[in-house]
């Protein structure tokens, strides 16, 4: 199997027992304070932007989630050198390394990261990230999707700009399981022990509200508490296989697991070595998120880090990396430049999905800190008991 099967979003939840631990101690070292809607940007400090890009870029983002060509191309057209980290393995582990860091003002040399929606509100609230000069990023402000342009988190992106999108939901061998088409239907008895769920509980809980019934949007404490509970019965009956991260891949392709919740640009990635293997849009609706390029306090090199958002902007540079991650392009106009090359890839729905595709997702849902804290305790313990 082509190892880019395993791309960023994949390998979000390694080692999730210690990155769990670390969210829930730096969250309650930070004190209280929500992560739901958007906060007061205007005290935020501010890119200040010099006449020209130039000197080094230091990017931090997840492992496999660009092409091999981006980079020198971005470094040939503006003359700005890049150190192009793949170290976010997963949100509260990369989190707990920078916070020490950025609690002082500094970003450990990095001029632009890349977290999800959740923990860029995070950082944000804590003071960790600036404003973005709008003013560098006229592509960004031109091409950035509609349907991304106000995030409850980011209300008028003052300082996030996505990097890919995607969805979660289900990723299902159709030839062992075709019947399966809601989140619910993984509680089978049918298929005990032959299910896998995502470790991150961001993403496994709010779809398990989904099929209960519940509305992850506005589901109360208590609601997630017995999505939790129900998660919990599976895995004392044997139910769940596992809980895992960028290994599921290798499940569906051996027959191990018949199905898993699963992000949307794997299923494209390994149809391809197995047609068997496909994304469904679960009953009750996926759960929609965006990976987001922020700017940290104390960056070195704002300008550069601008320039580089920019650069991505433009349709025919993103529809390159579109064409290698095959997630959800945030990027208008991307479409129609792969539809002259790769009409395949441009219409295909899990890249390019349709209103009507997604008009029963969600997004990441809004906690407080103190919420945040108290359900990854309670999932860890479960994942981990």
């Amino acid at each position: 199997m082509d190892r880019k099967a395993f791309n960023g979003r994949s390998v979000r939840a390694l080692a999730v027992a210690v990155a769990a631990v670390v969210l829930s101690l730096a969250i309650a070292a930070c004190g209280g304070g929500g992560i739901e809607g958007g906060s007061d940007t205007t005290a935020a400090e501010s890119v200040k932007l010099e006449s020209k890009p130039s000197g080094s870029l230091t990017i931090s983002n997840w492992p496999l989630y660009i092409d091999k060509n981006t980079v020198p191309d971005f470094e040939k057209a503006t003359g700005v050198s890049v150190k192009y980290i793949e170290d976010v393995n997963e949100n509260a582990s990369f989190f707990g390394k920078m916070q020490p860091l950025l609690a002082n003002g500094e970003s450990g040399g990095r001029s632009l990261f890349i977290v999800t929606d959740w923990m860029a509100a995070k950082m944000r609230e804590l003071g960790y990230l600036q404003n973005l000069d709008k003013a560098g990023i006229p592509n960004v402000e031109a091409n950035l999707a509609k349907s991304l342009r106000h995030p409850s988190f980011d209300p008028n992106r003052d300082f996030s700009v996505p990097w890919q999108s995607g969805m979660g939901g289900l990723i299902v061998r159709t030839d062992l399981a075709p019947e399966i088409h809601s989140i619910c239907d993984l509680f089978n008895p049918k298929y005990k022990g032959k299910v896998d769920f995502l470790s991150e509980m961001i993403e496994t809980v709010p779809l398990v509200m989904a099929c209960m019934g519940m509305n992850p949007d506005s589901a109360s404490e208590a609601e997630w508490m017995k999505a939790i509970d129900k998660i919990e019965g599976a895995v004392e009956s044997g139910q769940i296989r596992r809980f895992t991260g960028n290994d599921y891949a290798r499940d569906l392709t051996s027959g191990d697991a018949v199905a898993v919740i699963g992000w949307s640009g794997d299923a494209v990635q390994l149809q391809p070595d197995n047609p068997n293997i496909e994304f469904r849009m679960p009953t009750q609706g996926c759960s929609l998120w965006s990976d987001n390029m922020v700017i940290p306090v104390g960056a070195p090199n704002p300008t550069a880090a601008e320039a580089w958002m920019n650069y991505v902007y433009d349709p025919k540079n993103q529809a390159q990396i579109t064409e290698y991650v095959n997630y959800v392009s945030p990027v208008e106009g991307v479409k129609e430049v792969l539809l002259k090359r790769n009409p395949e890839l441009a219409n295909n729905q899990l890249i390019f999905p349709s209103e009507k595709y997604t008009e029963k997702c969600f997004t990441q849902p809004k906690l407080t800190a103190q919420e945040l804290q108290n359900l990854t305790q309670a999932f860890d313990a479960v994942i981990n008991g």
